[in-house]
């Protein structure tokens, strides 16, 4: 035992230095920071902040890791003599904590109080708790729920529960669990407790958690949504937006366990017209318009469609779209649809037949654009039934796919005679539609015959194949058919798509860019939503934001990069939901800020939130001098904007902390 006591001697009296390291700093106030009139002179400032951690379990060693570099820097400007500010709040706002809830009240439901799971579900947490953190370090001591914490992003593979036994919670503390505002105020404190103990230099007394559990933080974000609709930054509009059925409202970037960054993707669906009479199968759809709907990113090509194709075992559906029409496509297209207005029963897909690729084999085909009065639905192995429609128009003069696929069936007689395809429903020719310079009008035959694509199963030289001639195509392409003959691909793209719908022959369908499961575990979709937006794309706006990037000082130009792909693409951001915890919208309480637009300011908070919850209270403020409803949008303007000084007789208190703060 005296030799193990020794071997320890040294780290016990490193963690007595540290222990009492850690109380002079507290004692001695080390990193609290004041305004420059309570400081000698005004010399150099300098302000970090860290992404404040959402607060649906403890922060692990990622946190840990990332922050480093800021305490660092504090560090290191604070040694130099600066005046630094390090702030740390809480991030609450969002959907991820009440699906953590509402998953344990569900759990109880199902399994009882203290859930009792089956050795096959137990079996199956192991497994996938495994599977999701093979790739990443376990955490010592009570940070060994990380595996869990991982799974838990998962999309719902792991069961709530077992998570919060993995925090080291007892089955009736878990059970309170089922409020959201539980976490609220049972992680923050131990978040706090944990970054002391890692040492972090910070300003305790400016710490915050967000939600309208913090009134003064909630009356915060009400003006700053105010005022960003008072400039005219914030509308309401339609538009398509990845969606959660389960909750009932878009799923943004925070409220999703996977697909974060994943936008809608925007296709043409081609309604390609089942000609009469209807095979047996069909029966039940006599007296219905009947489509197979084929998504497209290519409208333009739609002149040189020779055949459909369908995936022969694919699972698919007659689904009700209006009184009269009918679509055949997959389950999951057709959720998509109902989603965007397109569906007898508005978000319900209602399906009259189920079929089979098989089924579909065979079917006579009027396509719009095309030269050929007939054509097809032919077999094809290897569509994505979780990609576009499972149904797939074929143009074999442009797209290698479809070159490859009818070329297999035309030199294989055995291919044909399995599906039962007949050789008069075989296109008799290729049509050339578009002239590629290097590629010819058969560019799909060409770069296939350069890179020895034997058949529609070399998958790896197929994507090189598109490569090679899609963004060609599109941006040195001339059409060689139809009305627009000699003219650009890229010019006439969105006439063609316009006309095609505006004739009811397409319709506008978009669904995710790869696949979104939100935190409640559910696979998104793409709805067409009527929301409130924040309009970041306005010319104005990203002009001041490229302008202020120019002259930032980035330590790696892949950073200055990152900034300038986001400027590219974001346009309207969804500000709204209806379902999660938050702060309302002032003018329309029925919707709830989003999670990520109550948290685009909060580093302004920091420089005051000290006022406000009297360097103690994180949440309602019962130390401040102020009372929340005194902060009325006057007192934001003055303390944030440079706007007249308030003139209010009620509010007193605030002419005092507004002199001191400034």
């Amino acid at each position: 035992m005296a030799s193990d006591s020794k071997s320890f001697a040294r780290r016990d009296r490193l963690l007595e230095i540290e222990v009492a390291v850690r109380k002079l700093w507290e004692d001695e106030q080390v990193f609290r920071a004041e305004s420059r009139e309570n400081l000698p002179k005004e010399g150099e400032k300098f302000f970090s902040t860290f992404p404040f951690p959402y607060m649906n379990g403890y922060l692990h060693i990622g946190h840990a890791f990332s922050l480093s570099k800021v305490d660092f820097a504090s560090a290191y400007h604070r040694l130099r003599g600066a005046n630094v500010l390090l702030p740390f709040g809480f991030h609450c706002t969002g959907m991820p904590i009440k699906a953590s809830a509402d998953k344990l009240s569900r759990e109880i439901q199902q399994f009882g109080n203290p859930p009792v799971f089956t050795a096959e579900d137990n079996t199956k947490v192991v497994a996938e708790v495994e599977e999701e953190s093979s790739d990443t370090p376990a955490l010592p001591g009570q940070f060994k729920g990380k595996k869990s914490k991982v799974a838990a992003k998962s999309g719902g593979q792991v069961y709530q529960w077992e998570i919060m036994r993995s925090f080291g919670l007892t089955d009736s503390e878990i059970a309170e669990f089922q409020d959201p505002y539980k976490w609220l105020y049972y992680f923050p404190p131990l978040a706090v407790e944990d970054l002391k103990a890692y040492g972090l230099g910070c300003d305790w007394r400016r710490s915050f958690v967000t939600t309208d559990v913090n009134p003064f933080f909630d009356a915060f974000v009400r003006w700053q949504m105010r005022k960003l609709k008072s400039m005219g930054k914030i509308v309401k509009d339609r538009r398509y937006t990845v969606f959660s059925p389960l909750d009932g409202q878009p799923c943004a970037d925070h409220d999703r366990a996977t697909g974060e960054g994943v936008q809608p993707q925007e296709y043409t669906l081609i309604k390609m017209e089942v000609v009469k009479p209807f095979p047996l199968k069909l029966g039940p759809l006599e007296g219905k318009n009947v489509y197979l709907a084929a998504a497209t990113l290519r409208p333009e090509t739609m002149y040189g469609q020779t055949n459909a194709w369908v995936l022969p075992d694919g699972k698919y559906g007659a689904y009700e779209i209006s009184e009269t029409d009918v679509f055949i496509l997959t389950e999951r297209a057709a959720l998509n649809l109902a989603y965007q207005n397109f569906s007898k029963i508005p978000q319900k897909p209602s399906c009259l037949v189920e079929l089979t690729g098989h089924d579909l084999i065979g079917l006579p085909l009027r396509s719009p654009l095309s030269v050929t009065d007939i054509i097809y639905a032919l077999p094809m192995m290897t569509i994505l039934t979780n990609k576009g429609t499972g149904i797939v128009t074929s143009v074999p003069s442009d797209a290698p796919d479809d070159y490859m696929a009818l070329k297999d069936l035309n030199d294989k007689p055995d291919f044909q005679k399995k599906f039962g395809v007949k050789q008069e429903w075989l296109p008799s020719e290729i049509i050339p539609i578009i002239n590629i310079p290097e590629f010819g009008d058969r560019a799909a035959e060409k770069v296939c015959l350069d890179l020895k694509i034997k058949s529609q199963n070399d998958k790896e030289k197929l994507v090189e194949a598109k490569r090679l001639t899609y963004l060609k195509g599109f941006t040195e392409g001339t059409m060689l058919i139809g009305e627009f003959v000699g003219r650009k691909v890229q010019e006439i793209k969105p006439i063609i798509k316009t006309k095609l719908i505006e004739s009811g022959e397409a319709i506008i369908y978009s669904e995710p860019e790869k696949p979104v499961m939100s935190r409640s575990g559910d696979e998104c979709v793409v709805a067409l939503t009527d929301q409130w937006y924040i309009t970041y794309g306005e010319t104005e706006w990203r002009n001041m934001a490229e302008e202020c990037l120019s002259k930032m000082n980035l330590y790696s130009e892949e950073t200055r990069h990152g900034f300038e792909h986001t400027l590219s693409w974001l346009n309207q951001w969804a500000c709204s939901r209806s379902f999660g915890l938050g702060t309302r919208i002032p003018w329309d309480e029925q919707f709830l800020v989003e999670s990520l637009s109550d948290s685009s300011l909060y580093m302004a908070y920091y420089t005051v939130a000290h006022f406000f919850h009297g360097g103690e209270d994180m949440y309602k403020g019962s130390k401040s001098l102020i009372q929340p409803q005194q902060m009325n949008d006057e007192v934001w303007e003055y303390l944030f904007c440079d706007g007249p000084y308030p003139k209010s007789s009620d509010i007193p208190s605030a002419e005092k902390i507004l002199f001191r703060i400034i």
